[in-house]
């Protein structure tokens, strides 16, 4: 890939997306409907995960305008499957009735909003939804931590209540089994690493812990609130005398809310270095979700996290 790195990223990419590249190797592509990917950054990702061999793209957008895109950016449709429709948002309906019969197993999104993107998936007619709340993942990995990790949500639920909390943990987990992750350490984040009455936050993640005691969250171990500098530092947790199996150590950060979340985030790739990608759990399908400045990395990153989600589906049925 020869796109220029986003200004405040470092040009040598690291090494984790080609880590995950390799790691899916052994899995056979999965097809997935990519909607309107109308600009170099999204049909350019698209095709560096077909070419990489992690999906089979079915390209749902008008084609005229694809076509132009493909040629003033020199990117190969080559035999790509295209499904010829008048605009964005018909991509979007189409791609997820797609989805919903059966005859793609993934969702990726291209050049349209998120909402008109996750409008379509969440229509009845689409057949997507579960009991399960939508709510979104970024997997990071950064040089000044050990393992990769989840922080959600960041991207759907702007003021997660309790009950839309607890399916965040419950997707977060099931992502992190999937990725290979047996019994996920979940860091339930706060402000600070106390119950406090007027802080919201702090009662949510006790809440949540509680449910974890009671059997109503399983599948990983949960503690909070604590502190963001408690979650990843043992020396932190340690100086406040935490005691805790997750401080220091956790696979999955829950954020407060999404902006917090999404700060976050975007701090830690565009001054921490970290490679990202972002997929949004709770549907029938994998659904690819990346910001439209994103990067070709972040997107087949994304695709290959996708991928494993789709086998892991299929190896439960």
């Amino acid at each position: 890939m020869n796109e220029q790195a986003p200004e405040g990223v470092r040009a040598d990419p690291p090494s984790g997306v080609e880590r995950l590249i390799a790691h899916v190797k052994t899995l056979a592509p999965v097809r997935t409907a990519v909607v309107h990917p109308c600009d170099a950054l999204s049909l350019g990702g698209a095709l560096d995960a077909r070419d990489a061999g992690v999906i089979t793209p079915v390209l749902v957008a008008p084609l005229a305008k694809l076509r132009a895109v493909a040629t003033d950016t020199g990117l190969e449709l080559g035999d790509s499957e295209v499904v010829d429709v008048p605009h964005s948002h018909a991509a979007a309906a189409i791609a997820a009735r797609l989805a919903g019969k059966g005859e793609v197993q993934a969702l990726m999104k291209g050049s349209l909003h998120s909402d008109e993107y996750l409008g379509a998936i969440l229509a009845p007619e689409a057949c997507l939804r579960t009991e399960r709340r939508l709510t979104h993942c970024y997997i990071m990995q950064t040089a000044s931590y050990p393992r990769p990790f989840i922080i959600t949500d960041a991207a759907i639920n702007i003021a997660p209540t309790l009950e839309i909390k607890a399916d965040i943990v419950r997707n977060a987990i099931d992502l992190a089994h999937a990725i290979g992750i047996a019994e996920p350490k979940v860091a339930i984040l706060a402000a600070v690493e106390t119950v406090n009455p007027r802080m919201l936050s702090t009662l949510d993640a006790a809440a949540l812990c509680k449910m974890a005691d009671r059997g109503q969250i399983t599948g990983g171990v949960l503690d909070g609130p604590l502190a963001f500098d408690n979650a990843v530092s043992s020396d932190a947790a340690r100086v406040k005398g935490i005691k805790s199996t997750v401080a220091g150590q956790a696979d999955i950060l829950v954020v407060p809310d999404l902006e917090s979340g999404n700060m976050l985030a975007k701090q830690l790739e565009y001054m921490g270095q970290a490679d990202s990608a972002g997929i949004v759990m709770g549907a029938r399908v994998p659904i690819v979700l990346t910001s439209r400045s994103d990067s070709r990395r972040t997107r087949i990153a994304s695709c290959a996290i996708a991928l494993i989600l789709a086998h892991s589906q299929r190896a439960l049925v």
